[in-house]
């Protein structure tokens, strides 16, 4: 394929394309993507709401983006990574955007860069707000993909910022402890603008990093929180107090501090947007992800959850605790190789009978044995398959209704398994 005949690829052209382009999947920096985005005029006028943290963006996203959506605004949400299709990662409210749409914005992209080189990620970022613009949304709602300080998120100033939680992940690129993490997370936010913090014990690099800016940073705990009050919720701050409001749809105690985080937020632009209190209540009420914790109904349980490393595994084990099982507890089981692959079986040792692993079909993923050699060393009983299709089929094939077979390890397993239940129907 040759870049002057780029104008009649497929959206799967379109990515393999992408792909072919950029010898590094992941390519940290934000001059390449500036040129391209000042080539082609990407101004937003727009509320912009930049969310980055190790866990809990996306749903962050989904609590920013339901309560938006039922108080009437029309939202442009960009995410990373897809679950199945590479459509999830751009929506208008909750319409997910059509091939058609995106091989123009790609084409659009294609055209403004030139010489210039950029990853897959790069152009999915100017597609979606390039998008945004054409469609005239009221607020944009971007998740940072990787770090803060320098993903491509960055180029576009936020009119306020998230910071949802600070684990140890990606340690080749923001280093391999929560102040090195924090500081490069804190890399969205801007002086003069609102900050939000939602991990209840922040590194302190975020907060002398907002003091330095001068950006008016809010604390979990401090500032603003979302606490039980016996069958209800009660939000406190941005000079609010707001009682009775339902449990949030998305399960997990964590999901509280995310929950609060959009309100907040939402709360700080009050001047651009109105919100009331019951726009949150339907938000929370609402409020949907995939693969976030997600249960499904088979002849057992099943749950999906992107769980990818120690501090997600640790947030999906208190929600198995929590919600105990009487039967087996089985696990279908795939990673990345460069992520903490001994911490995230550590964590979910303790909750699992049973672990069924496959290989991950991506140049990064580790094979069943890699996965294996990990769990047991922890001394867990372990299948291997040659792949999720078979993996899953044996684990729903031997057990029980009073079983539960959990879906775990990185995007790319829940979303091949996610497949493979749509079509067994």
């Amino acid at each position: 394929m040759q870049r002057s005949s780029t104008h009649t690829f497929t959206l799967q052209q379109w990515l393999n394309y992408q792909q072919s382009l950029h010898q590094q999947v992941i390519e940290l920096g934000l001059d390449r993507v500036r040129e391209v985005a000042r080539s082609m005029s990407l101004h937003p006028t727009c509320p912009i709401i930049t969310v980055a943290g190790t866990n809990g963006k996306g749903s962050t996203c989904a609590f920013l983006n339901s309560i938006l959506s039922v108080a009437g605004y029309k939202t442009g949400i960009y995410t990373s990574p897809h679950l199945v299709r590479y459509n999830e990662r751009i929506a208008i409210n909750d319409r997910l955007v059509s091939d058609e749409e995106l091989c123009q914005q790609f084409q659009k992209i294609e055209e403004a860069r030139q010489e210039v080189s950029l990853t897959p990620f790069e152009f999915g970022v100017l597609a979606a707000v390039s998008l945004f613009i054409e469609q005239q949304v009221d607020v944009m709602i971007l998740e940072v993909g990787l770090g803060g300080r320098l993903d491509a998120v960055n180029i576009f100033d936020p009119t306020v910022s998230i910071v949802t939680s600070i684990g140890i992940d990606h340690i080749e690129y923001l280093g391999d402890n929560r102040e090195d993490i924090g500081r490069e997370k804190a890399g969205i936010f801007r002086p003069q603008t609102p900050a939000i913090c939602a991990d209840p014990d922040p590194p302190q690099s975020i907060i002398n990093y907002a003091k330095q800016i001068n950006a008016p940073l809010k604390l979990w705990g401090k500032d603003f929180s979302l606490t039980n009050a016996g069958e209800s919720l009660v939000f406190v701050g941005c000079d609010r107090c707001i009682d009775s409001l339902p449990y949030p749809a998305l399960k997990g105690g964590f999901q509280l501090h995310n929950a609060a985080a959009a309100i907040c937020a939402l709360l700080s632009l009050s001047d651009r947007i109105h919100i009331t209190t019951q726009h949150i209540e339907y938000g929370l009420k609402n409020v949907f992800i995939a693969g976030r914790y997600q249960q499904l109904t088979h002849h057992c349980t099943i749950i999906l959850d992107v769980a990818h490393n120690p501090h997600g595994a640790q947030q999906l084990k208190k929600n198995l605790i929590e919600q105990p099982c009487y039967g087996r507890t089985k696990l279908v089981f795939g990673m990345l190789r460069d992520k903490d692959i001994r911490g995230v079986v550590e964590q979910l040792h303790p909750v699992t009978d049973e672990w069924h692993v496959a290989p991950v079909p991506d140049l990064r993923g580790a094979n069943a044995s890699e996965l294996a050699h990990f769990i047991e060393q922890v001394g867990g009983k372990v299948k291997t398959h040659d792949s999720f299709q078979e993996a899953m089929t044996d684990a729903l094939n031997t057990s029980e209704a009073l079983d539960r077979i959990v879906v775990t390890g990185s995007f790319v397993t829940v979303g091949l398994v996610t497949d493979y239940l749509v079509n067994l129907g």
